[in-house]
């Protein structure tokens, strides 16, 4: 029956409408009444359609050559090994397309090299690898997609030509794209869907997309229609690939697991083309992820879904990488570290299609197929070694990669943190700000090598989650450092997480050899800060900031719950402070009524020893903080306070600077007009700090003089 054609709807296409979030659309058509067909009794035979993408592995289509391996719910190596050992020509086949396709390439490359022609010939070789990896199929696609967005790694002419992956693949037939989705979903396309489009409004690697609406509510839906007999290419192309792996393991005498960091790869790309584990996943990213602050994450419908057919909401935008919006690129960043540390369920494919730019300015998230899990143990682990970097202390950050599975447990840890003092120190010396991801990655490699370094098979793809947005914005920002926009999102986690593994880790990194050392809870304090202000003087750069915003914040997290274990380690120093600064003002007091006597009296003994003095100094240095957090003053303390440890100043020295602070504590007045604005909790908790502060001097007090009594 033929289609017949009717205007669209306005809703539907409004002025200059033009879809993203998926590659390019070949043509701008109208869509079409869904037609009424006979349904087929038998699926649609894949070998109707060798596409031009499938050029070199369609013979795989053709007479059920490997319909077990397209019929496989899972990953399952031995399964696949079974299905190709039985097929040893097929599989000498496909590996000799592989090594020649490649070895030519690198023939002429090595040729260009001999005659002196490389730079000549750079754009060309670039061109010629893209149609390599295009010609070899859908799996060397998603290898090329994994690198295309490190333009700090991928020469320019590479990365321009592999980007083009993501966007420029021949779609199949759309007569059997209709046929599957009948198969697939039951019903007849008509019943299925008032409208649908004629032809893919984009095509992928492992499917291509039509744009329709549904026939029971009406809204516009992306259908997205599995690729025919795309699992069974995939299954001989890890099945070869992780034979090399083996060889180059062992050739190369490698420390990582090249085979496990396929296998995991090949897992989540075996779950990313089970469309209804795809479905489930985004549902369950919407519920984690979709009340952040301008993220948006489309709408699955699992009952239209089924294993090779995806019915998702329809999103309109353009790619993260062709808009130049740094603020959406800080959101991504935010909501990529609120996937890995807070919920351990994060997106480990974010390339550039599938990271857009909404209409209204929101960035939206597609494609679930590929996710992971980061268990709780690494999450930690993760947060520790950052912190640890941060603040260059090598020898735990040595005990970090241990947790994580970089090191193993028998690796000699003062060679370790020695080397890791070379790697990281220039780096670090710059200040948090300055530190490139891409850098750090790039420099461990001889490091790597030399301590047998393993490259745990979770760890790659948590890196490129990070990696890709990284990647992106230095396309058009190259002063861009992904860990200047996590460490702020860090601090802010180590503060107010219960975890009683981080809570250890902020005790050992705010007191050394008992002695509080408050440029580092400065430090933490302000970063966490600026991930709150960041993103609004991104957004909106001509917004005012109030003065009392950041104590607000402050208040509003040492009051809380979350912020108990920071309450009780400043409570704590204040009161050490205030009890210093009592026996200070007792010496002076007592020193100066000595020698106002008429007869002359040595007084020489001091009350105070030099841990008051330290406590004296914290004081100080609190009431600096609160003064300066008052006044929303940017601090550079890593800098300021790298060196104050050691730093000897007398005691009245110290009182008269601590009384000089306490002096200005007027200027925080205007902060009590906060307190209302405070929830109910945290004002109750304000009320009792008065008297908890008082009890904890007078304990002090009391503990001093049975001290001293009993010695």
């Amino acid at each position: 029956m033929p289609l017949l054609l009717f205007p669209p709807p306005p809703s539907l296409f409004p002025a200059g409408f033009k879809p993203y979030g998926f590659p390019e659309p070949r043509s701008r058509r109208p869509l079409h009444h869904a037609p009424r067909r006979r349904r087929s009794p038998e699926p649609v035979a894949v070998t109707d359609d060798i596409d031009a993408f499938t050029k070199y592995s369609g013979y795989l289509f053709e007479g059920g050559a490997s319909s077990e391996a397209e019929f496989l719910k899972s990953y399952d190596l031995p399964s696949i090994a079974s299905i190709y050992r039985r097929k040893p020509f097929l599989v000498l086949r496909r590996f000799l397309q592989i090594s020649t396709a490649f070895g030519r390439w690198f023939a002429v490359r090595y040729l260009d090299s001999l005659s002196e022609r490389s730079n000549e010939m750079f754009k060309t070789r670039a061109a010629e690898l893209r149609a390599i990896f295009l010609e070899l199929g859908p799996t060397f696609v998603k290898i090329a997609q994994a690198v295309s967005s490190r333009p700090d790694v991928i020469p320019p002419a590479y990365l321009a030509e592999l980007a083009l992956l993501q966007d420029r693949i021949a779609p199949f037939s759309t007569e059997i794209a209709f046929n599957m989705i009948e198969e697939e979903l039951g019903q007849p396309i008509d019943m299925l869907f008032s409208e649908i489009s004629p032809e893919p409004i984009a095509a992928a690697s492992l499917g291509q997309v039509y744009q329709a609406r549904l026939h029971s509510s009406g809204k516009v839906v992306a259908v997205k229609v599995q690729r025919p007999g795309v699992q069974a290419a995939i299954s001989l192309d890890i099945f070869i690939l992780r034979y090399i792996a083996g060889v180059i393991r062992k050739a190369g005498k490698l420390n990582t697991d090249l085979q496990a960091v396929l296998d995991e790869w090949a897992s989540s790309l075996f779950r990313e083309m089970d469309y209804r584990a795809e479905a489930m996943n985004g549902v369950k990213f919407r519920k984690l992820y979709g009340g952040l602050q301008d993220v948006f994450v489309p709408e699955m419908y699992l009952e239209q879904t089924s294993r090779r057919v995806l019915v998702m909401e329809w999103v309109e935008g353009k790619k993260l990488s062709e808009v130049k919006d740094l603020y959406l690129v800080e959101v991504g960043v935010y909501c990529s570290l609120s996937q890995l540390l807070d919920y351990g369920f994060y997106h480990a494919d974010p390339h550039p299609g599938n990271l857009l730019r909404t209409s209204d300015g929101k960035l939206a998230y597609l494609d679930f197929g590929m996710m992971g899990e980061f268990r709780q143990e690494l999450r930690d682990g993760f947060i520790q070694a950052c912190l640890h970097l941060v603040n260059r202390d090598f020898d735990a950050l040595s005990n970090d990669f241990v947790t994580l599975g970089l090191l193993p447990p028998t690796a000699q840890k003062d060679e370790v943190a020695k080397a890791l003092t070379g790697v990281f120190q220039n780096a670090v010396n710059k200040g948090v700000r300055n530190i490139s991801f891409g850098d750090l990655s790039g420099t461990l490699g001889r490091t790597m090598y030399k301590f047998k370094f393993q490259i745990p098979s979770y760890f790659s793809l948590v890196i490129r989650s990070l990696a890709v947005l990284e990647g992106i914005a230095i396309s058009f920002d190259p002063n861009y450092k992904v860990l200047s926009s996590s460490y702020p999102w860090i601090a802010r986690k180590v503060l107010t997480d219960s975890s009683p593994q981080l809570q250890s880790t902020l005790q050992t990194l705010l007191y050394k050899e008992g002695v509080f050392r408050i440029d580092r809870l400065e430090s933490l304090l302000t970063e966490s800060l600026r991930a709150r202000t960041e993103q609004s003087l991104v957004r909106k750069e001509a917004e005012d900031i109030d003065s009392s915003k950041a104590i607000k914040q402050v208040l509003s997290f040492t009051l809380t719950e979350k912020g108990s274990f920071v309450r009780e380690i400043l409570m704590q120093e204040f009161a050490k402070g205030l009890d210093a600064l009592g026996l200070a003002t007792l010496d002076s007091v007592t020193s100066a009524a000595a020698a106002r006597l008429p007869f002359a009296i040595s007084y020489s003994s001091s009350l105070m020893v030099d841990e008051d003095i330290a406590n004296l100094r914290t004081l100080n240095r609190l009431l600096h903080l609160l003064l300066r957090l008052q006044k929303n003053e940017s601090s550079n303390s890593e800098i300021i306070y790298a060196n104050s440890e050691g730093n000897k100043v007398v005691p009245m020295e110290e009182v008269s600077l601590v009384l000089y602070q306490m002096a200005s504590v007027q200027d925080i007045l205007p902060v009590l007009f906060i307190i209302p604005e405070l929830p109910s909790e945290s004002q109750q908790q304000l009320v009792r700090l008065p008297a908890d502060l008082v009890g904890r001097i007078l304990s002090r007090i009391v503990a001093r003089s049975i001290r001293r009594i009993i010695v």
